[in-house]
């Protein structure tokens, strides 16, 4: 028996595989045995992908509650009758998923949930004094959308959706800014280089958007984006004037904030910030009182991808070894943060004493141990790397010889350490 919640090779599900050709990122997802594929468009997550996804919802979670966000929980399954009232039903291009119950009722599996929030809140939200509020959940968005890129379209995925609500367009500006300069620290704070573009706001209505898009080789569209990495300027082939950009691009054209030039690449959307307006109040009856009478409340709805953040953390980062997760201010979402590598790992000894030792010294939640005697030391290594752990303590012909452990990191910056010097373990830059 091990102590419970210890990481050990030996009890914890692994689904890594030794498949060693070119794989796409959702394929190295598959290989490093962070997801599993049920169908098109399906995808489940392991013990180790989950931890990556907790991760980054955990890293979410935080950075909504910093700015005043109030988490809630919305129904998947929602009635007919309130997408009517908006005047969206039938109007997500047929990827809304849905059926009729016992009752002969038609429901649908809810794509988005603006009509959700305005349900919740009517009848509570009564006078401008109610207001402002910052709604946000995180949790599980079905849409039927052509299946493809692994992670990027899918049928089912997570995804971090907020609400706000105001009494005036001053107060939703404010909101906006806060909710979109958070979104930057936390795509910062995971090591993901992004963009913010203009955008449409298409099936959701409203006046203003924009979307985060990182820049990647395989994406889900075309994207110009500056070089300089001060500025944070992009277009996509989504913008009205794509084809003139996409023209002038050939010609070396520069960025119209910075006048750095302008990069080619594929791009994901990782978040997206809508200024609503009063689009789904006016529809739906959702007004407030004032000190002058009656109106309807304004609106503004900010999303983000989490499920895709993992594919565009491998995307960016990863290398022919296998998954790399950034090491930021705040951390990492690797799945382990430190892997122990001994050269051998058998019943009794000096090593497993000393390889016990540390995995409890370093936090056996988030330590990997190589336990599995069954494993050479080179599979030991590749699985490591394949992970993506960031640092690994090898107990090898170095400890035997010196008594001294060597430090790895992933990217193979090496340090030899007394093992009573490792209490604790600071990741560069953690």
């Amino acid at each position: 028996m091990t102590e419970e919640g210890a990481m050990r090779r030996n009890n914890v599900l692994l689904a890594t595989s030794r498949a060693t050709n070119k794989q796409t990122a959702a394929q190295l997802a598959v290989r490093a045995g962070l997801i599993h594929r049920f169908g098109s468009g399906l995808y489940g997550f392991t013990p180790t992908g989950e931890r990556v996804r907790q991760k980054i919802i955990h890293r979410i979670t935080s950075e909504m509650e910093s700015i005043g966000a109030q988490a809630i929980s919305l129904p998947q399954l929602q009635y007919r009758s309130i997408w009517e009232q908006s005047g969206r039903w039938g109007r997500f291009e047929g990827e809304m998923f849905t059926l009729t119950n016992r009752d002969g009722q038609e429901m649908c599996l809810a794509p988005s949930h603006e009509e959700g929030i305005v349900s919740l809140v009517d009848g509570v939200v009564r006078s401008y004094e109610d207001l402002p509020l910052l709604l946000y959940q995180i949790n599980t968005k079905h849409r039927d959308d052509h299946a493809r890129n692994g992670l990027l379209r899918t049928k089912e995925f997570t995804m971090k959706d907020a609400y706000s609500l105001h009494a005036d367009a001053d107060s939703l500006d404010e909101c906006y800014e806060r909710v979109r300069a958070a979104y930057g620290r936390l795509f910062d704070s995971l090591g993901i280089e992004f963009v913010v573009v203009e955008a449409e706001n298409s099936v959701m209505g409203g006046a203003t958007s924009e979307e985060f898009v990182a820049p990647v080789e395989t994406g889900t569209g075309e994207l110009l984006s500056c070089a300089s990495e001060a500025c944070r300027f992009g277009v996509t082939d989504e913008h009205p004037d794509w084809d003139v950009w996409n023209r002038d691009s050939s010609l070396k054209c520069e960025c119209p904030e910075c006048q750095s030039r302008l990069v080619r690449s594929d791009g994901i959307e990782i978040g997206h910030v809508f200024k609503l307006g009063a689009r789904y109040s006016e529809a739906m009856g959702l007004t407030i009182d004032t000190a002058t009478g009656s109106q309807s409340v304004i609106m503004g709805s900010y999303g983000i991808g989490v499920t895709r953040l993992i594919q565009t953390l491998i995307e960016q980062h990863a290398d022919e070894d296998g998954c790399r997760w950034p090491v930021t201010d705040a951390g990492t979402v690797a799945p382990f943060e430190v892997a122990i590598i001994p050269l051998e790992y058998e019943s009794d000894g000096e090593i497993r004493d000393t390889a016990d030792r540390l995995h409890e010294d370093c936090g056996p939640q988030n330590t990997l141990l190589f336990d599995d005697p069954a494993q050479t030391i080179g599979e030991r290594f590749a699985e490591s790397d394949l992970l993506g752990i960031p640092q690994k303590i090898i107990l090898g012909n170095t400890y035997r010889e010196t008594g001294d452990v060597e430090m790895e990191t992933r990217e193979g910056q090496t340090q030899r350490v007394a093992p009573d010097a490792l209490s604790t373990i600071q990741l560069e830059g953690g």
